[in-house]
């Protein structure tokens, strides 16, 4: 069975309305855009924290961020920066250290097991390994429709097995799927069967977590269209976490720029890609390799010196000056907060604020 595209020949559904047999959906896209506030996901000095106290691994270490409503959010850092983490922890697959998490409104810390199996029907998650997300020893039709028995959803088997397979044609595979077992799928199909899981419950909130990560390079595209379309269509709110920034500014509409621990940078997707305003962001998409090998040999990259420190060592002030270029007298002494440089564009640097040579 041969990999598709979203965009080759099938669309999302077959070109179906979103709101064509998921009344549910469309309740959700009432009250959005009846809403006066369009933060879907409220995140507020989140810390998780591993290992023994008086020398924690700070994995996430302060955050505070946003995911609106309808929107896709790329969060992308360097391997080891707490981006997987973050994500885990807002879906309280980890508990955090500290902080707060929202989830439309409802503080998600406090729940009991009870009240937090409610809420994730509305928040799910795409893993980086899709075959490891499937019991091999479960038919795919079977693993897709969990989610509906979990939440009681569909009560009957033959109304279950009808929402398997329009949720199989919705991320472009036949109905005839649902009778196999995962090691009959490529990579790419077995991603698209974890997409099409996540949505069974009809969620709010979908937090990808290197979904395209461990697929081949033309795998990848076909899978981020098939994410972009069905967020679109479905209204879904993507928070799309990678280390690759190609793939994040491709699928979304702001990035938030993540590093050991904390978010040094947050913007339109657009407007961070063409004038990035953090000198680690800089160096990220300068990492991007170019298609053209004359501008890829001509082209000055900043570098970068050392290695990432350790998150049981943070340094002291702004975490990224040990490697920064740019970096001057007070950058050891004072932890930069993220401050405006631009509409709806925020980033942790000295640089934009007093402390810069030349405004103290």
């Amino acid at each position: 069975m041969a990999d598709r595209s979203v965009d080759q020949g099938r669309g999302v559904g077959q070109g179906r309305s979103v709101d064509e047999g998921r009344g549910v959906r469309l309740g959700h896209e009432e009250v959005r855009d009846g809403g006066g506030d369009d933060v879907l996901v409220r995140v507020r000095g989140l810390q998780v924290h591993f290992g023994p106290r008086r020398r924690p691994v700070r994995a996430v270490d302060g955050v505070d961020l946003d995911v609106r409503r309808g929107e896709t959010l790329g969060l992308v850092g360097e391997s080891g920066c707490g981006k997987s983490t973050l994500g885990n922890a807002v879906l309280r697959l980890v508990e955090p250290t500290a902080g707060t998490v929202e989830l439309d409104g409802t503080e998600l810390t406090g729940l009991g097991r009870r009240e937090l199996r409610a809420v994730r029907r509305r928040a799910v998650m795409v893993f980086q390994d899709p075959y490891a997300s499937l019991d091999p020893r479960r038919s795919v039709g079977d693993s897709v429709a969990e989610p509906l028995v979990v939440h009681r959803l569909h009560g009957g088997p033959a109304s279950r097995r009808a929402r398997v397979e329009e949720l199989l044609d919705l991320v472009g595979l036949p109905a005839s799927a649902a009778d196999r077992y995962p090691h009959e799928f490529s990579g790419g199909q077995r991603q698209r069967l974890g997409i099409a899981r996540a949505l069974a419950g009809e969620p709010d909130l979908v937090v990808a977590d290197e979904a395209v990560a461990s697929l081949d390079v033309s795998i990848q595209a076909q899978v981020m269209n098939l994410l972009r379309g069905l967020q679109r269509d479905l209204g879904l709110t993507l928070l799309f976490i990678s280390h690759d920034l190609a793939a994040v500014r491709h699928v979304s509409d702001r990035v938030a720029v993540m590093y050991l621990g904390r978010v040094v940078e947050v913007g339109p997707a657009q407007q961070v890609v063409s004038d990035p305003q953090h000198p680690y962001t800089r160096a990220l998409l300068a990492a991007v390799p170019r298609p053209d090998p004359v501008t890829e040999r001509a082209r000055t990259a900043p570098v970068l010196s050392g290695d990432v420190p350790s998150p049981t060592d943070v340094p002291s002030g702004c975490r990224f000056r040990t490697r920064c270029p740019s970096a001057f007298d007070a950058c050891p002494t004072v932890d930069p907060a993220l401050v405006d440089v631009g509409p709806g564009h925020t980033a942790a640097c000295l640089l934009h604020t007093p402390h810069a040579p030349g405004l103290a």
